[in-house]
Parts: C-alpha cells; structure tokens; sequence
C-alpha cells in the first residue's frame, strides 16, 4: 500500500458509509486508498487543509484527498472507482454524465443515508486490514 496514497473520507457512523469503506477494501485492486473518518482529527485537518467546511453536524458528503486536490460528492464516487476491480470500475462510464446531475443523485442518497441504512451512535472498530489503511 502506497503510504501517499488517495485518502477517502467518509461519515463514521453511517451505516452506508461504512459498508461502502468494506466494499471498496474488498474492491480495491490498487490497494492505495487510506482511509479517514470525517469525524477523526485526522479527516478535519485533511478538510482544513483543502479549504472545506469542517461540519458542525452529521457529514453530508464523502471526500477523497489526492495530492494537493480533494473532491466531494459523486466526483469522490469517480475517483475511488478508479481503483476499483473489474467490473465496478466500469462505472467510471459515468464521469460522462454532467456533475450537477450526478450530485443531484447523489444528495437524494446522502439526505437519506441515516433512514434507509441506520446510523451508530461512534464510528465501529476496524479490521486489521482498515485499521492499517486508517487515517487517525
């Protein structure tokens, strides 16, 4: 694993959130995203870094930190999957479609996230193989 790698920040203690960081472990043929929950100090320093709000409340977005740029939303979506392994990484197809058009969606996911997945009151503890690509 790249220790410079791109760096996925995601919502803790969203079930969907969480499912999708074990998703893309079990997905990831690059084997360089780290990870960092929104609500570590490590994930606010990376937000203060990129010039980004630190959210006061619930995370409404995933981020993904590579280099000196970050990029939120579905734009976050198309970067984590081009790492991914065949055939989810297809969906880069979808960079075709109109950012504003992909973030529509995906704010409709986002605003109901805790709803249709559940939330935990803290972040849960990681595996072995997350704990070594986490971000503290």
């Amino acid at each position: 694993m790249a220790s410079d790698g791109p760096i996925v920040l995601f919502d803790g203690v969203c079930n969907l959130c969480n499912g999708a960081v074990q998703f893309i472990l079990d997905h990831d043929r690059t084997h360089a995203l780290r990870f960092a929950s929104l609500q570590s100090d490590g994930g606010r320093a990376l937000l203060e870094k990129h010039g980004m709000k630190v959210p006061e409340g619930d995370p409404d977005t995933i981020v993904v930190v590579e280099g000196e740029s970050a990029y939120e939303r579905s734009s976050a979506v198309m970067r984590i999957v081009r790492h991914m392994t065949f055939p989810f990484w297809l969906a880069r197809v979808f960079v075709l479609v109109p950012r504003p058009i992909r973030d529509f969606f995906y704010k409709i996911i986002a605003r109901n996230r805790y709803r249709w997945f559940g939330k935990t009151n803290e972040c849960r503890i990681p595996t072995p193989e997350l704990r070594a690509r986490m971000i503290t």
